[in-house]
C-alpha cells in the first residue's frame, strides 16, 4: 500500500482511505491532499497574532486556514478545523481557492498593509503542496510568506519550502518525549529536527503553551530554554503563552499568570527575546 511521506506517522493507505490527519487520501495509488486548493478561513491579521514579534512588526498578513492535523492536542484552540469530528467532515464547507487566486488576494490587500500570506489556523503542512505552490506565487509577486506549524513534518517537506517561506512560528509544545507521544500524539524528535533545519534558512520564533499538568514542569522548561538557546546563541525568540480551558481540557483552570511570568524570567537568563501571551 502507498505510504504518506509528509509526517512521522507514515500512514499506509488503501485506495480511497484517508490518513490520520484527515487531510490526505490515497487516490490512483498515490497519497495526495484531500482538499488541495480549498480553505476553511481567510483573515487579514496583525503579524503579531501569529505570533511573530520580530518579523515586520506592525504589519498585516493575509492568513489562510485549511483543515486537518497530524497531532491530537486535547487543548486545541482550533478544533473545529483540526481534529474534531467536525473537522474530519468539512469537505463541502471549504471554500475553493486555488494558489493563483490566493496569491492575487494577498496582493490585493497590500494597500491595507498586507506583507503577504500566512498559512495557519490548522496544521498547514498536512496540505504542504498547497503551501508550497501558493508561497512560490506570493514570492514571485514580491511579498512574504509565513508558516505557523507544529513542525511534525519530515525534513523533505521542509526542504521544498526553502526559498519561499520567510518566517515561521513553531509550536514546541513541551520538552518531554513521552508527553509528546502519549498526550499530544506527536513526536518530539521530529519537531526538534524540523526546528534545527528551519532556523538555517528563515526567521523562526517558537511558542510554548504552558498547560497545567502538561508543560508546566519547571525542570522541563529549563531544558527547553537550554535547547532553544543553543539554536542561534540565544537569539531565537520564545513565546510563553497562557492556557485557557477549552476543547477536551475544559476541566482545569487557566495557567497562573504568576507562573508564566516566573517562567519568562527563567527563560530571559539565557534567551535575548522572551514574550508572554494571553496574560
Amino acid at each position: 500500500m502507498p505510504i504518506c511521506e509528509v509526517c512521522f506517522r507514515h500512514c499506509s493507505l488503501r485506495e480511497g482511505q484517508t490518513g490520520f490527519c484527515g487531510a490526505r487520501v490515497c487516490t490512483g495509488g498515490k497519497v495526495v491532499p484531500k482538499h488541495y486548493g480549498k480553505v476553511s478561513a481567510i483573515a487579514l491579521d496583525p503579524i503579531e497574532k501569529k505570533p511573530l514579534k520580530r518579523f515586520y512588526p506592525g504589519s498585516m498578513v493575509l492568513s489562510f486556514g485549511g483543515c486537518g492535523c497530524n497531532m491530537r492536542c486535547p487543548f486545541c484552540q482550533n478544533s473545529e478545523i483540526s481534529w474534531s469530528s467536525q473537522a474530519m467532515n468539512m469537505g463541502e464547507q471549504l471554500r475553493q481557492l486555488e494558489p493563483q487566486k490566493a496569491a492575487e488576494l494577498a496582493l490585493k490587500y497590500k494597500p491595507q498593509g498586507n506583507i503577504g500570506a500566512a498559512f495557519t489556523y490548522n496544521e498547514p503542512l498536512v496540505c504542504c503542496e498547497f503551501v508550497r505552490d501558493t508561497a512560490r506565487l506570493v514570492k514571485k509577486a514580491g511579498m512574504k510568506n509565513v508558516l505557523v506549524t507544529n513542525a511534525s513534518a519530515e525534513l523533505c517537506v521542509l526542504d521544498e519550502l526553502q526559498g519561499c517561506i520567510d518566517a515561521m512560528n513553531i509550536d514546541l509544545k513541551c520538552f518531554n518525549a513521552q508527553t509528546y507521544k502519549d498526550v499530544l500524539g506527536g513526536d518530539l524528535e521530529t519537531v526538534k529536527q524540523f526546528i534545527r533545519r528551519a532556523v538555517q534558512f528563515c526567521h523562526v520564533e517558537i511558542t510554548t503553551l504552558i498547560v497545567p499538568g502538561v508543560s508546566d514542569d519547571e525542570n522541563e522548561l529549563r531544558d527547553l530554554v537550554d535547547w532553544v538557546a543553543d539554536l542561534q546563541s540565544g537569539e531565537t525568540p520564545l513565546h510563553l503563552t497562557r492556557f485557557f480551558p477549552r476543547f477536551k481540557m475544559s476541566d482545569r483552570d487557566a495557567t497562573s499568570i504568576d507562573l508564566i511570568k516566573r517562567f519568562a524570567d527563567i527563560a530571559r537568563k539565557k534567551l535575548k527575546y522572551v514574550y508572554i501571551g494571553n496574560c
